[in-house]
């Protein structure tokens, strides 16, 4: 049991199936670890009932910790799903059609004669007209007409919506009008949510400026209701701790900042996971890494160098550009539930999947598709029971599952069926894999492949072989990875400001603008508590050449000359080019974090001890083979063994291949590495 002053700190991270939580002693580093089943309906509910079952385990009082993080996915399935409130949205007058318009991309997969553009999130019918114009550098062109701004309140009264949005032109350089237009249509309808550009996305390019805020007034009333429940449950179970959700930057922050720009959690879920794995192969001494998080429905894969966690702002949520701060990782149809069928004789795997219900047919609920998840039993990759014992598998329903939907109709025997299944959607993932690294200047042989998820361990070692990777790193709970994550964030927030006019790298004039950004940034640490030691700041430029229509982020330097020498270093990187074209500064940000203390060191106890608890018939390309079955929670470290061995484990299983050995790590982290494969 803790000791009285040991500051407890819990995560709780809800999927569709499961809501996982972890719950650390960060004085000793002991970590309590509980699963429940979500409750679509009321995800608060499952929420407390994880935060229960997890300080019950601990032996310890809700009244003792001292921080609760959660990882949220509200905001995305809002968007994802859309299900967000009935929003409207007020915009200079002329610029009514721009979320109408967007851009003229057409999405790469899509038919160039038949693709319809998606219903926008607010239509033009719910779009409100005022007066009043900015210029691009700031400058009051037409001053607001405020009779205009309760025109427009009136108007939207009648149109019975839950939020509106506030998006006014070149807002970014001068806000004044848009915090001027929030304040009336605050006093003019109560009740009713608001937000402005200026505290979403305050840069450049309106359409994405404005989708960003429409999408944050469709999500606003959901996540602050979600919010405020927490809070409240959290309340009358006498937990005194801060709230601190994930945001799709890698970082945390509290609850107030998150109630204003919800948006900003778009992505949460999959960043936690990235940084939990980041923490454990740091641990591990591996800084350069390549995460793929396969869970049920999708898999995630994000690339890591020298131990920083890239970010971007051309990310994606469905079918809308988003271009906050988030993760820079590619999400993909590919996971345990994915659906395999043959179509015109072609077999396909994905991007449909089983879901949790039925899902695939081992699992027993009555499903009618053969999965991935199927063929892995099919090949004996799978113990008889999962969970620790408490889920059993019907082999015969997967079975016949892949009989029926592949192999007959394939003419392929049921084993054959089954590989190629999984060849299938290894090959997707590993096309996903060569976005993030190859077709951004990494070679991905140089860096250790480290899979998580529900499913992760499981394909691990042959999407390394399929890439010519020679190391694996298996973390030691990989199916409540995105929960450890969270324990491991750190607070962040981004500053940003686009320049009056694209132009040369102007230091001095950079410099004010920093200065205005560094007040903002340490008005937000101070707001969230954070104490002066613990606080850091990274100043970014935001460049392209002349005629681009993307920037690139570098960190900030004292010269012109070295801002623009790491600009063309980073686009040579990229693109494998440099142009002989003006470079201009278009964005300055800053980036701002509150360092958490780091989880201590779990170290395992020295074993070689290897002793398997059975053994199971495992159907490999080269033929059937007897694997030893081996219990994860058994070994210390320094034990190492040789494939093919299967090692499972309440959270996920693992298939080690023949031509594959494996180690244990102090940190409990599993090293598997490659025969004869140059590291």
């Amino acid at each position: 049991m803790p000791s009285a002053d040991t500051s407890l700190a819990i995560a709780v991270d809800i999927g569709g199936t499961f809501t996982d939580i972890s719950l650390l002693d960060r004085a000793s580093g002991k970590v309590w670890r509980a699963k429940t089943p979500s409750v679509p309906s009321d995800p608060s509910e499952a929420f407390m009932t994880g935060i229960r079952l997890a300080l019950a385990d601990a032996g310890a009082q809700a009244t003792a910790l001292a921080q609760v993080l959660h990882g949220t996915t509200v905001a995305t399935n809002m968007i994802l799903e859309g299900k967000g409130a009935r929003s409207a949205l007020v915009t200079t007058r002329g610029f009514r059609h721009v979320l109408a318009i967007g851009r003229q991309d057409i999405p790469r997969k899509a038919n160039l004669y038949t693709w319809v553009k998606p219903a926008r999130p607010v239509p033009a019918s719910r779009i409100v007209e005022i007066d009043e114009r900015n210029g691009a550098g700031g400058a009051v062109i037409e001053p607001l007409d405020e009779e205009s701004v309760h025109a427009a309140a009136e108007a939207i009264r009648r149109m019975d919506v839950e939020a509106v949005g506030v998006c006014l032109l070149h807002a970014f350089a001068n806000p004044a009008h848009e915090r001027r237009v929030a304040a009336i249509l605050r006093e003019a309808l109560p009740g009713i949510a608001v937000t402005i550009s200026t505290d979403v996305l305050p840069v450049v390019r309106e359409y994405e400026r404005s989708l960003t805020t429409a999408l944050n007034a469709t999500v606003m009333p959901g996540v602050t209701t979600y919010v405020s429940r927490l809070e409240r449950r959290l309340e009358e179970e006498r937990v005194g701790a801060p709230l601190l959700l994930m945001k799709s930057n890698g970082g945390v922050a509290g609850a107030s900042q998150i109630r204003q720009a919800p948006v900003l959690t778009a992505l949460s879920g999959p960043a936690a996971g990235v940084v939990g794995a980041s923490a454990i192969a740091a641990a591990c001494g591996i800084k350069d890494l390549i995460t793929v998080d396969i869970g049920g429905t999708s898999a995630d894969i994000c690339l890591i160098k020298d131990g920083r966690i890239g970010l971007t702002q051309r990310g994606n949520v469905g079918e809308w550009p988003l271009p906050l701060p988030m993760v820079d990782m590619v999400t993909i149809g590919a996971g345990g539930g994915s659906i395999a069928a043959v179509e015109d004789a072609t077999l396909t795997v994905g991007p449909k999947s089983a879901g949790a219900r039925p899902g695939p047919a081992a699992y027993g609920h009555g499903g009618k598709d053969a999965t991935v998840t199927d063929a892995h039993v099919v090949l004996g990759h799978l113990p008889a029971k999962l969970l620790g014992g408490r889920m059993g598998l019907d082999v015969e329903a997967a079975r016949r599952m892949i009989m029926e939907r592949v192999a007959a109709p394939l003419g392929l025997s049921l084993e054959a069926a089954a590989r190629g299944v999984l060849a299938i959607v290894d090959n997707h993932m590993v096309g996903a894999v060569r976005v993030v690294s190859v077709e951004r200047g990494h070679d991905p042989r140089r860096f250790t492949l480290v899979p998580f998820g529900g499913a992760g361990p499981l394909h691990g070692c042959a999407l390394a072989d399929l890439l010519g990777i020679s190391r694996v790193m298996i973390p030691p709970a990989p199916g409540v990875l995105c929960a450890d994550g969270l324990l491991a964030a750190d607070l962040k927030a981004e500053f940003s400001r686009t320049l009056p006019k694209a132009g040369p790298v102007d230091v001095a004039a950079a410099e004010a603008i920093f200065a205005e950004l560094d007040a903002q940034a340490e008005g937000w640490l101070s707001e969230e508590g954070v104490p002066e030691a613990k606080r850091r700041k990274a100043r970014m430029a935001l460049l392209r050449y002349h005629g681009q229509g993307g920037e690139i982020a570098v960190a900030w330097a004292s010269s012109r000359e070295a801002v623009e020498q790491a600009f063309v270093a980073e686009h040579q990187a990229l693109y494998g080019f440099t142009l002989a074209a003006p470079i201009e500064l278009v964005t300055l940000r800053i980036d701002a974090a509150g360092l958490t203390a780091a989880p201590p060191q779990t170290r395992l106890q020295p074993s070689t001890a290897f002793a398997p608890y059975g053994s199971a018939p495992v159907h490999f390309a080269e033929g059937t083979r007897e694997v030893p079955l081996i219990d994860r929670a058994g070994l210390g470290a320094g034990a190492s063994f040789d494939g093919p061995v299967i090692l499972t484990q309440l959270d996920t299983t693992t298939l080690v291949p023949p031509g594959w050995s494996g180690s244990v790590h102090e940190s409990g982290a599993l090293i598997l590495t490659c025969e004869g494969r140059a590291g």
